[in-house]
């Protein structure tokens, strides 16, 4: 039984909001092609159709949309998506959906269809309106807080699921009890915290540094461990990784063990590359749109993109968790196991703590 997850940019680099830190800007910027513009349908249809040649029944496939803003596409590309699937999957394999958002076009009929087609969505929403606003502006220049917290009560009264996306910069990284009353007020039962990253060449004010990933965490980290001892247990990106890495499970998040597994990357008009942090002309190995998936997916594993040789901190050398760890994510060498490493950091302080307060919740709750 295989088990994949494509990501999709349906509406490639193009985007209804102007974040100060969009990583992928920055990506996109380095390719002769910055947008490779809307996906259309006979893009999308011919990748369906790629994707389901291989798959058997019992198959487990994600379809996973990001951008840019992948609602750009329009809802009736998602639709058209959606039937498309239902026609190609004659097999039978299992098909899930998520899509990460920043909420802007979200409405009624919007809800309505991720609720009837199960996806699970991720919010961009970066705390309190004034964190929030400071980075997260319209093409306008105006802040969009209120609008994604509108769009957040429509997925709560339609039942979507839905997980919320904070980008961890280095000056919101010192506000770690202000974010989590934030959470607890708003009944955020999920969020994964995004590390805010140095451009692939020059330099962000806004990228989160190792010093205050660790002071993030471990400020995060006690306020969290009270209220989930309470029963009032919020799903923490990285909590729930640490955890389950070190206690035996599998964690969600690529590269938090130092390893880059393969990923299929799908650009609009059909090309595939191996990692979102580097969607770059130099690293398209593929194109959905005219080869099956076990032929984009050998081109992922044969481009050797994970097995570059790796420049570890110097803090790997005689750190106790490397043996896990493995140096974590290339690309957030920076953002989080840098100058001082953050990880080890946090890790030196919080990890036995934290696998200790999982051990006892397993035990609570599962008994």
């Amino acid at each position: 039984m295989k088990q994949l997850n494509i990501m999709i940019k349906p509406a490639s680099s193009l985007c209804d909001m102007r974040c100060g830190y969009c990583f992928y800007n920055d990506v996109v910027a380095h390719r002769s092609s910055a947008s490779l513009g809307i996906m259309s349908r006979d893009t999308a249809a011919k990748l369906i159709k790629n994707v389901f040649s291989v798959l058997t029944a019992g198959d487990r496939i994600t379809f996973a949309f990001q951008g840019g803003e992948p609602g750009l596409a329009g809802l009736d590309f998602f639709m058209f998506f959606a039937d498309e699937v239902k026609k190609y999957n004659a097999t039978r394999a299992v098909v899930s959906y998520a899509m990460q958002t920043n909420g802007l076009m979200l409405d009624e009929k919007w809800c309505a269809f991720l609720k009837e087609h199960n996806f699970l969505v991720g919010l961009s929403l970066d705390g309190d309106m004034a964190l929030h606003n400071r980075n997260r502006m319209d093409s306008l220049g105006k802040g969009t807080f209120n609008r994604v917290m509108n769009a957040k009560k429509l997925m709560d009264s339609h039942g979507v699921a839905y997980n919320i996306l904070c980008v961890l910069t280095k000056e919101n990284a010192r506000r770690a009890k202000r974010i989590w009353d934030f959470i607890i007020k708003e009944k955020i039962s999920h969020i994964q915290f995004i590390p805010c990253l140095e451009p692939l060449n020059g330099h962000n004010p806004t990228a989160l540094t190792g010093d205050r990933f660790h002071q993030f965490y471990a400020t995060l980290f006690p306020l969290w461990k009270v209220e989930a001892l309470k029963g009032n247990i919020v799903s923490v990106r990285l909590f729930d990784d640490l955890a389950l890495l070190l206690l035996g499970g599998q964690p969600v998040t690529c590269g938090i063990s130092g390893r880059c597994y393969p990923q299929i990357i799908v650009e609009a008009d059909g090309g595939v590359y191996p990692c979102d942090f580097y969607v770059l002309d130099e690293y398209r190995v593929s194109d959905l749109s005219q080869y099956n998936l076990q032929t984009a997916f050998e081109a992922v594993v044969n481009s050797g993109f994970a097995n570059v040789a790796r420049q570890f901190s110097p803090f790997c050398a005689e750190c106790t968790h490397r043996r896990w760890c493995n140096g974590g994510c290339k690309r957030m060498v920076n953002a989080v196991y840098g100058n001082p490493c953050g990880m080890k950091l946090f890790l030196d302080e919080c990890l036995q703590e934290l696998l200790l307060t999982y051990k006892t919740l397993h035990k609570r709750f599962h008994a």
